[in-house]
């Protein structure tokens, strides 16, 4: 129980805050919507052009890809520099780390999460 601590400590604080932003959003935020409050803020300034819009599903796909392939490599990286000190069972776990990866990388492309129409 005592190496949980930290961990139910850390989930506890991290809950606080969140519970505590929302409260102080609620309580010091806008009460009466208007189009002047409801306006963006550019600098003080009015805004300068018209929003163009929200942009496709597709942009936040792929940036959601590259950032899991990006931590992937976090994690092969120091594995395949001390691969040589490691146990057999490291091995395996990279495997199993690995075959997880390629198969949510399988079931992006099946998806045709890539696929720009």
């Amino acid at each position: 129980m005592r190496q949980y601590l930290a961990l139910l400590l850390t989930a506890g604080f991290g809950l606080v805050v969140a519970v505590a932003m929302l409260l102080l959003s609620v309580l010091f935020g806008p009460s009466k919507k208007t189009p002047i409050k409801q306006e963006p803020f550019e600098c003080g300034m009015p805004p300068a052009m018209e929003s163009r819009g929200a942009a496709r599903v597709n942009f936040y796909l792929v940036a959601i890809l590259f950032v899991m392939f990006d931590i992937e490599i976090v994690f092969l990286y120091p594995w395949a520099v001390s691969f040589r000190q490691l146990d057999p069972n490291a091995f395996y776990a990279m495997g199993a780390f690995l075959a997880v990866l390629f198969a949510g990388l399988v079931y992006a492309v099946k998806k045709g999460a890539l696929e720009w129409d």
